[in-house]
């Protein structure tokens, strides 16, 4: 799964709409959702949202495409993901167009929502923090579908294009980093690695910061975007045997952490030190469990197997709970909106109802009385007829908002507890299958069998 930036869309409003709207490409327009608006009409709501905008900018909208690996996913349920991806990102400010195409070997998503939100009138503003938000939004969302993502370096994400570089096996940083790693072992210090980089054809550059350009490549790399284990202090820790910064042995929490699985576990196979580290780190992980067991008080493996069961239902039911009450929201909120679009444009569409010459009153106030009409239609399908006195919805809203960030944090708990007893769980099963890896004091082994 990848996603491009969010392309800023400046005059062809209704034309980039038409696109993603093709019928040939979204099976028949199956494939199309909307929020906020509807798509036949969208290009005229996201207008009247930007003609009382704050800060209009300069975009009329932006535009997000969201790919996945061929084969992978169904159209329909990729358009699901895309649903929930635009919900989460946009948070319900802002109207969009989701539509799903299959014209392709991998179906992917069109995304387009309208740059000014509806609820406060403010620009949305597209920069590298509001891009990462939607990549790693997207990531998650992806890996709790099953599907695959594309894996970010330790300390920074790839660009899809280093991506499918690195894929292709054309990838400057790939290559740097394979030559560091292939000449460092035979390294007596920083400078003699970086005298061999030279040998193989690498240009160098001092300052601040190292960098490494190779034969042909257009700029220098620096060696510290390559990684944590690449920096110069890692490298220097490196070369001397101490660990790299990846392989620091992170603070013990007394939660229980996943036993390693050595018989197969390939670096393990591999490695005698990694192997005899593994086995003193799963004596660690193994007390942990057996502590963790005790204080708890589960002494079987169906005490075991009942906490795991209530703490999965509890998760589920507050996320229940949250999905409830997040879209108690939504409808909330896009009955405010056309509420306030119908008292707006009432006046006028009284004077077109009592106009003499109606085609001529049309003619010039058509997206007026479009978006009356549309508004309309979608207060009774919200119930919301008689309108509801905005006070009361507002009050609404604010009961619904504190709610919701109850249950999202206690949504979190809930999760953590999760993760642990499945942990644990799988712990003890490891544990009494494969006692070879881990040893155990014969009293304590035996409490859970």
């Amino acid at each position: 799964m990848a996603v491009t930036k969010t392309h800023p869309i400046k005059s062809t409003l209704k034309a980039a709409i038409d696109y993603i709207c093709n019928p040939d490409k979204t099976d028949g327009k199956l494939l199309v959702s909307s929020f906020g608006c509807t798509a036949e009409t969208a290009d005229i709501e996201f207008a009247w949202t930007r003609r009382h905008a704050i800060d209009k900018g300069t975009n009329l909208g932006r535009h997000l495409i969201q790919a996945f690996e061929p084969g992978e996913v169904t159209p329909e349920e990729a358009h699901r993901i895309g649903m929930e991806l635009a919900r989460e990102v946009l948070g319900g400010k802002y109207e969009f167009v989701l539509t799903t195409h299959i014209d392709r070997d991998h179906v992917h998503n069109h995304l387009i929502f309208n740059a000014v939100s509806f609820q406060d009138h403010r620009h949305y503003h597209s920069n590298k923090r509001s891009y990462h938000f939607i990549r790693r939004t997207s990531d998650r969302i992806c890996k709790e579908h099953g599907l695959s993502v594309i894996v970010p370096g330790r300390d920074k994400g790839k660009s899809y294009i280093e991506h499918q570089a690195e894929q292709n096996g054309t990838s400057y940083k790939a290559k740097l980093r394979s030559a560091i790693d292939r000449l460092l072992p035979g390294c007596a210090d920083l400078e003699d690695l970086l005298r061999r980089l030279q040998r193989e054809g690498y240009e160098l550059k001092r300052g601040k910061y190292i960098s490494a350009r190779a034969p042909g490549q257009e700029r220098f790399t620096r060696l510290k975007t390559l990684g944590a284990d690449y920096a110069e202090e890692a490298l220097t820790a490196r070369i001397a045997g101490r660990p790299s910064p990846s392989r620091q042995p992170k603070q013990r929490t007394g939660k229980p952490s996943l036993l390693i699985d050595i018989q197969n576990n390939i670096k393990a196979q591999q490695s005698a030190g990694y192997k005899h580290w593994a086995t003193i780190e799963n004596l660690k992980r193994a007390a942990e469990t057996l502590n963790f067991l005790t204080e708890h008080g589960i002494g079987s493996l169906e005490d075991l197997s009942e906490q795991c069961d209530g703490a999965a239902a509890a998760t589920a039911r507050v996320k229940a709970d949250l999905r409830a009450t997040e879209k108690e929201m939504e409808r909330l909120t896009l009955t405010m909106k056309h509420a306030a679009t119908y008292r707006q444009l009432r006046p006028l569409y009284e004077e077109y109802r009592q106009s003499k010459d109606k085609e001529k009153f049309l003619r010039g106030h058509e997206g007026e009385i479009i978006l009356f009409e549309a508004a309309a239609r979608e207060l009774k399908r919200l119930d919301a007829v008689p309108l509801p006195a905005t006070k009361r919805l507002r009050a609404e809203m604010d009961e619904l908002t504190a709610r919701r960030t109850a249950l999202q944090s206690e949504y979190k708990k809930a999760q953590r507890e999760e993760r642990e007893y499945d942990t644990l769980n799988q712990n003890v099963r490891i544990l009494l299958e494969r006692s070879e890896d881990v040893v155990l004091p014969k009293e304590r082994s035996n409490e859970l069998e």
